[in-house]
């Protein structure tokens, strides 16, 4: 499934037809703003833990459930979705994949915005080797993609669950040799708790300091592949200034494998009225923690995605 939000969350309405091309409308809006980037954010496919949770709820406590992998669906849902971005010319314009260093969203990254499959005497590492989480899988081609980097800032949830810890960077440099894993600092998960879960309102803070590295970013066409609750609780701080409908659509939490393409605009270096989702490109401070999560048939309680 994929969305095109129609206006900007800071910015007033922006000019649509149905008959223009997903990236090529959106394209055209970057070239008429230098201040805008094209962010196109994907919740991960269905994980094991997903299907798992959705029969017991108490199930994101098992320790079976690590680094959650892709299920057989799951997959459908990665070649589902590389169809789309390849049809619609999206995946064309991308210059930057950024993922969450969890094996079910890297296995969704390379998945859908990855090369063909990987062929033996090419002399450049697979972005992933095959039978990865034991998904049956050949291993996929860095050929003719664009880079791809881990960042810790956009993971799951922190704590508690187990299907949110990763393993060591190591091991995952075995597993994603082309995936990029230099910005994240330490081999083991010492951000993952066993008794401390991360707060909702941490989760949106850390996904506002997210948003701020963006803008340091060169790149103008940006994926993001992460999770649910942190896609949800980020996006929320936007669109406060615009119709209800499209508030109601940026603050719905998103489908497995839903993609959702959004022109972000920094309004403080245009002259307009301040904002609180205003961007002036400097460097955060701090340290940009991770984490995802909530649920839609269990709103009492937080639910991994």
């Amino acid at each position: 499934m994929s969305r095109l939000f129609r206006q900007n969350p800071c910015l007033s309405p922006l000019p649509f037809q149905s008959s223009t091309p997903l990236h090529g409308y959106l394209h055209t809006v970057l070239l008429f703003c230098e201040l805008a980037s094209l962010l196109s954010q994907v919740r991960h496919a269905q994980g094991i833990h997903n299907v798992e949770g959705e029969k017991d709820h108490d199930a994101y406590l098992s320790y079976d459930l690590f680094d959650a992998q892709l299920t057989p669906l799951g997959w459908k849902q990665v070649d589902n979705l590389r169809k789309h971005v390849q049809a619609c010319g999206l995946s064309k314009g991308i210059d930057l994949v950024i993922v969450s260093p969890l094996l079910r969203t890297m296995q969704t990254a390379v998945g859908v915005f990855g090369g063909e499959a990987y062929t033996d005497g090419v002399n450049v590492p697979p972005l992933m080797v095959a039978n990865t989480g034991n998904s049956g899988r050949p291993a996929i081609s860095s050929l003719n993609c664009p880079p791809f980097i881990a960042v810790e800032a956009c993971r799951e949830h922190l704590g508690v669950h187990p299907c949110d810890k990763r393993r060591s960077i190591r091991d995952y440099r075995n597993l994603f040799p082309a995936v990029d894993f230099s910005l994240i600092e330490s081999d083991d998960d010492i951000l993952w708790k066993p008794d401390i879960r991360e707060k909702n309102e941490e989760v949106a803070a850390r996904g506002q300091k997210f948003l701020k590295w963006l803008w340091t970013r060169e790149e103008k066409e940006i994926a993001i592949v992460s999770h649910s609750g942190f896609l949800f609780h980020t996006l929320s701080a936007f669109g406060n200034d615009c119709d209800p409908f499209v508030k109601s659509e940026i603050c719905t939490h998103f489908a497995n494998c839903e993609l959702r393409s959004m022109v972000f605009i920094d309004r403080s270096m245009m002259g307009s009225a301040s904002s609180a989702t205003n961007y002036p490109g400097k460097i955060p401070s701090g340290i940009d923690l991770p984490s995802d999560v909530a649920t839609e048939k269990h709103p009492e309680k937080e639910k991994s995605n």
